[in-house]
């Protein structure tokens, strides 16, 4: 009788440790997909704004004046992010078009911008190819 109840007790010990991993590797993967990811603007190295995407709800422009007086025009929308218009001479920024996970950042050399997605749900992948 004392070796069942010790089999036993053995089963359910690990049948509970397995349901508990379980249990935290589904919190731990389906936190990291509902998390919206969050856009952040940079000029010159520091943050100017911190948008999170996944909570527009009607789309917006933000205007973004550097100190040579470059003005990048940034268009918001729900789910994306992109420089719409610019005054810098090349205009790689606004050609890059809208952004919505943490692939690629938008960049405007002439103005030292860069727009960053970050908790992106495929934020980790390494690469783009176009």
């Amino acid at each position: 009788m004392g070796d069942v109840l010790k089999s036993t007790k053995f089963w359910v010990i690990l049948f509970a440790a397995v349901l508990l991993l379980s249990g935290a590797a589904a919190v731990h993967v389906f936190h990291g997909k509902t998390q919206g990811a969050t856009a952040n603007i940079y000029q010159d190295g520091v943050c100017l704004y911190s948008i999170d995407l996944s909570k527009v709800e009607e789309g917006y422009a933000l205007e973004i004046t550097g100190d040579t007086g470059i003005v990048n025009t940034v268009a918001v929308e729900p789910g994306r992010i992109c420089v719409q218009d610019a005054t810098c001479p090349d205009q790689v920024c606004v050609h890059q078009g809208w952004i919505s996970n943490g692939v690629a950042p938008v960049v405007c050399l002439p103005n030292a911008l860069v727009i960053k997605i970050e908790n992106a749900p495929d934020a980790d992948i390494d690469a783009v190819v176009r």
